[in-house]
């Protein structure tokens, strides 16, 4: 594990994103609970108002241009020429130097499996199947046991407070960018920001989620470009049919020293041996860890 810092970590102690709240325990005591805050986002683009999203309220700006890249409302090309969050009526417009009509896309809402944000777009996957992913990319085991500990262990607002999902873009066995938010979808769709803001490539890169690995988990991650989709959690069995097609390796149901992989499995270097991986502590056990047990 490196010792350079991350580019962005959760800040559990920025009392803006949490409220204490009494209440009584099991035993009829009296205690004090950290409940995380979820408030509206409504994202523009260039006027036109395109979605209103649950979210913790960190992060807005990045949150609002990973939604539109995901929904492929922006292009990677695009010049931004303002990302203006206003924190009085929450809002964040994005404007662009090309002109946007997206009328039509906007009566194409689904439904979806995820948290928080409720719909995407009926043709989301319309570039997956022109997105080429990095075939010579590789992910060792070793990675991925230092990756658990590091990020099980960060201080992060789900050990604070439950009832949120995170989401960690990594390089080798660091972690680089790690995202919370009511859901999983927002917390990827925050990273997705960052790297187009920042010119910050896929290459070498893999994504850590605590949540399910649904089919748009993984229609978002191929679209981003990375090659390595890794989870403490289960599969859907589209999530693993469109991993198949698409040449990206999905690994779930990782705790400790156990792993399943599903897709993409000639990427995955087998350098450690599993008997020197640590179990995960139970205390240190979040969403979805107990899920296949």
């Amino acid at each position: 594990m490196t010792d350079q810092p991350m580019l962005v970590r959760p800040d559990p102690d920025d009392e803006r994103l949490y409220q204490k709240v009494a209440g009584i325990d099991h035993e009829g005591k009296a205690v004090e609970a950290a409940v995380i805050n979820e408030r509206p986002l409504t994202i523009f683009l260039n006027g036109r108002e395109i979605v209103t999203a649950m979210t913790i309220g960190d992060h807005p700006e990045y949150l609002a241009l990973g939604y539109l890249l995901n929904q492929n409302m922006l292009r990677p090309d695009d010049e931004i020429r303002a990302v203006d969050y206003d924190s009085e009526i929450e809002t964040v417009v994005v404007r662009t130097a090309r002109q946007t009509d997206y009328e039509e896309k906007l009566k194409k809402k689904i439904q979806t499996s995820g948290c928080a944000m409720g719909t995407v777009f009926g043709d989301v996957m319309e570039k997956f199947e022109t997105v080429s992913l990095d075939s010579s990319a590789r992910f060792h085991t070793s990675w991925l046991y230092a990756l658990q500990k590091a990020i099980n262990t960060m201080p992060s607002f789900y050990l604070k407070t439950g009832a949120i999902h995170g989401c960690v873009l990594c390089e080798a066995d660091r972690p680089l960018i790690y995202m919370e938010d009511v859901g999983r979808h927002n917390a990827m769709d925050k990273i997705a920001g960052y790297m187009f803001r920042h010119g910050l490539a896929a290459t070498g890169k893999s994504l850590y989620t605590t949540g399910r690995l649904t089919s748009e988990m993984v229609i978002k991650t191929v679209q981003m470009g990375i090659p390595v989709l890794l989870s403490r959690s289960g599969f859907t069995a589209w999530g693993v049919e469109l991993a198949n097609k698409a040449g990206l390796t999905l690994i779930g149901r990782a705790k400790g020293k156990r792993f399943v992989a599903l897709a993409g499995t000639g990427r995955i270097v087998f350098d450690a041996d599993p008997g020197q991986a640590a179990d995960e502590p139970g205390h240190l056990s979040r969403k979805g860890s107990r899920d296949d047990e």
